[in-house]
């Protein structure tokens, strides 16, 4: 697992550049939108998402300098990670019984329920988590191509279809979780330490910081109500929903949210 991770190649330039303007106060979005303007996967990507009923924009949004002003630079920034990271590695998501397509759509499910959800807590907040839970799902990829290298993705993949706690069945095949292994891959490409660290307990939330514990618990739950191997089923839903009971937060809230995703599926 370590090999694979120290052998992952590089964050583009584009991407780079896209960081620096994130956290210089002083950049602007004009900054922002000229900076994807150089990468047209991204561009596409950034439209094809602002395009996406999830989001519901009055209009048409047609080139970069509408989506930044209508995403923020925030969003505009986890968006453009978020869909560049899945590109640079290599998708098969055989032994999750999934598609790369199906993978890349849950993503976003699971990014997009975070944003709904957490926006009506703490807009701040929400931003932050949106990149996390758009890319916490990432080191199964990773686990993956290990389960395939092993010859186990029948067996592993027949565990998966019926589990409630995929990460108990990630760690009996590789020994970590999913969490651990984004974590780790996100620590090789220098993200900043909250970013990792509220991925990395993002299995278990109670083993957090108390400064960390809030994003990790709500990322839990996310990918509790949105899991790979049945997304937005009843159970996930409510098992989901119990989590956000027990953790305080106000679930008619959430339960709202939810609905309006399901709606749109």
């Amino acid at each position: 697992m370590i090999d694979s991770i120290k052998s992952l190649p590089p964050l583009s330039t584009t991407i780079v550049n896209i960081n620096r303007i994130y956290a210089d106060e002083n950049s602007t979005i004009h900054d922002m939108a000229k900076a994807i303007e150089s990468d047209p996967m991204i561009i596409a990507n950034l439209l094809k998402t602002a395009n996406s009923p999830l989001y519901g924009f009055a209009r048409e949004i047609k080139n970069a300098a509408q989506a930044v002003s209508l995403f923020g630079m925030g969003l505009t920034r986890s968006i453009a990670i978020g869909k560049s990271v899945k590109n640079l590695l290599n998708v098969d998501m055989q032994p999750y019984g999934i598609t790369s397509e199906n993978f890349a759509h849950i993503s976003s499910l699971q990014a997009t329920l975070m944003l709904k959800w957490y926006k009506q807590i703490d807009k701040k907040k929400a931003d932050k988590l949106y990149l996390a839970a758009f890319l916490q799902e990432t080191g199964k990829i990773l686990i993956a191509s290990i389960i395939i290298q092993d010859d186990e993705a029948i067996t592993f993949s027949s565990e998966i279809e019926t589990s409630n706690n995929l990460a108990i069945v990630e760690k009996s095949y590789v020994g970590v979780t999913c969490s651990e292994v984004t974590a780790l891959i996100f620590e090789h490409w220098k993200f900043n330490d909250d970013f990792i660290e509220m991925i990395k307990y993002a299995d278990n939330p109670s083993d957090a910081t108390d400064e960390i514990k809030e994003f990790s618990t709500a990322l839990n739950i996310v990918k509790t109500i949105i899991p790979i191997n049945k997304p937005l089923s009843e159970f996930a839903i409510n098992f989901g929903l119990k989590k956000a009971e027990d953790a305080g937060y106000n679930i008619k809230l959430l339960s709202a949210t939810i609905d309006e995703m399901v709606e749109l599926q």
